[in-house]
């Protein structure tokens, strides 16, 4: 119970201070973009505003689901279970949680081969501006294996919910 309450409290600080500097990431895609449309409109387009932008959303969104999931701000189907009672919420919680995890594992195992190899063959976007890709794709790593800190956080926190009510 002890491991189970440290590593809530060490992912769940983690996630909540990542998330909230990623809150500001919403400000990096308003300037790129806001550069865009003044060079397109009194300069030479620039080359590489559409991508930059495209990775600041990447960041943001995948830097940030950790968080989203921390606040319970995630989607979910609340037909059912918006009427559910908090134990039967945990339990089936703790259930399909397992799924997300499996899930977040195999995303994470194909993001990490896709990062090697972007490393291994120096890979970069087919566009005219042509970045080296290892940037978002290391990104990407670290923010899937947050989420996957975060889901089994929400694990653990499901199961002391079901313990300490069954005491």
């Amino acid at each position: 119970m002890t491991f189970m309450k440290n590593y809530i409290r060490v992912v769940d600080a983690i996630n909540y201070r990542v998330g909230r500097v990623m809150m500001y990431g919403i400000f990096v895609m308003i300037a790129v973009l806001l550069w865009s449309s003044i060079s397109k409109t009194f300069f030479l387009p620039s080359l590489w505003t559409l991508e930059i932008a495209q990775f600041a959303m990447v960041a943001y969104y995948i830097m940030g689901g950790a968080y989203s999931i921390q606040l319970g701000t995630n989607v979910r189907m609340d037909l059912f279970y918006g009427g559910w009672s908090d134990r039967k919420k945990a339990k089936f919680d703790a259930f399909t949680v397992f799924f997300l995890i499996f899930y977040l594992g195999v995303l994470l195992y194909g993001a990490i081969e896709s990062t090697a190899y972007s490393f291994q063959y120096n890979e970069r976007s087919p566009t005219a501006w042509r970045p080296y890709l290892w940037p978002i794709k290391v990104i990407m790593c670290v923010g899937i294996f947050l989420v996957l800190l975060q889901a089994i956080s929400e694990l653990f926190k499901d199961i002391l919910k079901l313990r300490e009510e069954a005491e």
